[in-house]
């Protein structure tokens, strides 16, 4: 069996970190995201916060998404804990 950095959340769609790597891929996820935040002020223009702030974020929620995708459980709407698991 492989080792599951994601599992399925227990209530919806998505995955929850159950490892301590999935715990640092969001952690690393939040501090990039909080870095690239810090870049914006207000005199920034709107192409700027488009490059410095937009486009990073979508690239890193791909990422983040990928990784999950690749070493979380298959996915499936879920509604609390099922009889059969």
């Amino acid at each position: 069996m492989k080792n599951i950095w994601f599992r399925r959340k227990l209530y919806g769609w998505g995955w929850c970190p159950s490892t301590w790597q999935g715990w640092l891929i969001v952690a690393l996820y939040s501090g990039l995201v909080a870095l690239f935040a810090l870049t914006i002020d207000s005199d920034s223009a709107r192409k700027e916060v488009g490059l410095t702030f937009v486009l990073p974020l979508i690239f890193l929620t791909g990422t983040l998404i990928r990784i999950a995708y690749k070493t979380g459980e298959k996915q499936r709407w879920q509604w609390g804990k099922r009889l059969d698991d």
